[in-house]
């Protein structure tokens, strides 16, 4: 972690020329909290401050600056710290992944393989790993791979791992319907190599689809 305040230095620095009030709006917090944040403390108690995970998420939005970054920086995660799933699990092979207070759950043909953890927070890089193998998170607790869905009931939000609607399937919320939906149609015509209608072909498949924040 930066020393001192290094840290709160080093958030005045982010911001550059961009008021506080444009950087409030940007990430949803109040302009007095980030002043705050970039002097360490707290104005009206004198108290030591130290912004939270979630806090540091909207800062890197409004900054665009990497999160996994910050988090070390405020002291969060070490340098060299990673996740990586149980050795006998392939991300590329997995459904989907839950999330839960204290484990994570993946889901494949092969079963269910369950992890006890201590905390999410840690699991920056991981998730980072899942995007990159085309995961996106559909939930608060639930990232899908668009790679393995074969089969988009649009009028239920289900999801299914097989072309029959064999179980399992799973059922995903309106919003991610909303932001998603072009993009799973277009995952399961290349998934099944079934063709959509003419114009398909001009659309191009993402090369990593973003998370919901």
């Amino acid at each position: 972690m930066e020393q001192g305040n290094q840290f709160g230095k080093f958030l005045e620095t982010l911001r550059g020329k961009m008021s506080l009030r444009k950087v409030a709006s940007k990430s949803g917090l109040s302009h007095a909290y980030i002043r705050d944040l970039e002097l360490g403390r707290n104005r009206t108690t004198n108290d030591i401050i130290k912004p939270s995970p979630d806090t540091l998420r909207k800062l890197s939005q409004a900054y665009q600056y990497p999160y996994t970054d910050l988090l070390m920086k405020a002291g969060y995660l070490e340098e060299a710290s990673s996740w990586q799933a149980p050795g006998e699990i392939r991300l590329d092979n997995v459904w989907y992944v839950e999330f839960g207070t204290k484990s994570i759950k993946y889901f494949s043909q092969d079963g269910i393989v369950e992890e006890n953890v201590e905390s999410l927070v840690a699991f920056t890089s991981f998730i980072e790993a899942l995007m990159d193998l085309h995961f996106v998170k559909m939930d608060m607790h639930l990232f899908v791979n668009l790679n393995k869905i074969k089969k988009y009931a649009s009028s239920e939000g289900k999801l299914y791992f097989d072309t029959f609607e064999n179980e399992p399937c799973i059922t995903i919320t309106t919003m991610a319907q909303m932001k998603y939906h072009q993009i799973i149609l277009d995952y399961v015509a290349r998934n099944t190599g079934l063709a959509l209608e003419a114009d398909a072909d001009a659309r191009q498949l993402p090369m990593k689809a973003k998370l919901i924040t």
